[in-house]
């Protein structure tokens, strides 16, 4: 190595080792991603404007979140309304930002809808669109927004959406509730979450475990087995330390961590480095979630593809994970 330099004093380069030369892998420059999870159709031009100028190739964008109804309990109309939305917004953030926008639909039950029956009805019908590619986010949620719903009634809508996603041969989207990070900080209980502009209107969890969440997880593999659903069209969203070993160990489906909104359940690139370490990456996805009732960066995927890096993860690992999986199970990408 070549350490003569014009300068007075030796530089740093005099000390370095051979060994401790590296070419920096260039081509995660120009690494193509998806976001298999976001909510990219609520956001702003230019949140959505990021997407395109760090890489990213396609998206699925899910219209089945309920926080933009404005009625609680929600109705199958204002939920059909989502999805409409969704629908008709599509093919113009595709003209405007040139990466391939796509839907998911589902029934969510973060919040009681009074008719569900009616949705269901309906959703064969969206889930024959070429658009939509995946059904979801759908999942048994511990606790619902100002009024429960009964776990009966939600196994039961979610059993029904495997039954139609099974039919028209597309993936499923869970919505995996996260285990609260008991290392995040705790504010005023009359005060929302800072960054999350949802009121405060939990109500006490349906199911009755030491481990709700992880326990909401398993009702919903039990349905997925029901149904008849392949495991590996299942991709369980919002991956934690808390769920990841029961995925990866007791189930075939993928595992997406959500890293768009670090800060509300703490999990970032570490968790999923550790979870390719750990089980190899052939069923891992990463995705942001980015949404606009709470803060979320539209950067963090790409911003995770270095830091992967960083912590020691092979850049073929890193490709897997962010492009070539999510191709594969939503058929996306060139």
């Amino acid at each position: 190595m070549d350490t003569s330099y014009p300068t007075k004093r030796p530089t740093d380069a005099t000390y370095l080792d051979e060994e401790q030369e590296e070419e920096p892998p260039t081509e995660l420059l120009t690494l193509p991603w998806i976001d298999c999870h976001n909510h990219a159709q609520t956001l702003s031009w230019g949140d959505r404007e990021k997407y395109a100028l760090t890489g990213c190739e396609a998206m699925v964008m899910v219209a089945s979140g309920y926080h933009w109804t404005p009625y609680k309990p929600v109705e199958a109309d204002d939920v059909r309304f989502l999805w409409d939305d969704a629908i008709n917004r599509r093919r113009a953030i595709e003209r405007d930002h040139f990466f391939e926008a796509n839907l998911a639909l589902g029934v969510h039950t973060g919040v009681r809808i009074t008719n569900p029956e009616e949705l269901l009805e309906a959703m064969a019908d969206y889930c024959a669109l070429e658009e939509v590619v995946a059904v979801g986010e759908t999942g048994v949620t511990p606790s619902q927004h100002v009024e429960s719903w009964d776990l009966d009634a939600q196994r039961a809508v979610v059993g029904r959406q495997m039954e139609l996603a099974d039919d028209h041969d597309l993936p499923v989207l869970l919505h995996t509730p996260n285990r609260t990070n008991d290392a995040l900080p705790t504010y005023r209980s009359e005060l929302a979450t800072p960054g999350y502009e949802k009121n405060a209107l939990s109500q006490n969890p349906v199911i009755d475990d030491a481990n709700p969440e992880l326990e909401a997880v398993k009702l919903d593999v039990a349905a997925m087995r029901d149904a008849g659903i392949d495991e590996n069209r299942v991709v369980a969203s919002h991956g934690d330390p808390n769920n990841a070993a029961y995925i990866l160990e007791e189930t075939n489906c993928y595992l997406s961590f959500t890293i768009g909104h670090s800060w509300l359940v703490g999990v970032g690139p570490e968790d999923v480095a550790d979870a390719i370490e750990t089980y190899g990456s052939d069923r891992i996805m990463l995705d942001t979630d980015c949404a606009n009732v709470l803060r979320t960066d539209p950067l963090a995927l790409k911003r995770a593809v270095f830091e992967l890096y960083r912590l020691g993860i092979d850049t073929d690992a890193i490709r897997q994970v962010v492009y070539e999986n999510p191709c594969d199970v939503f058929g996306l990408g060139a």
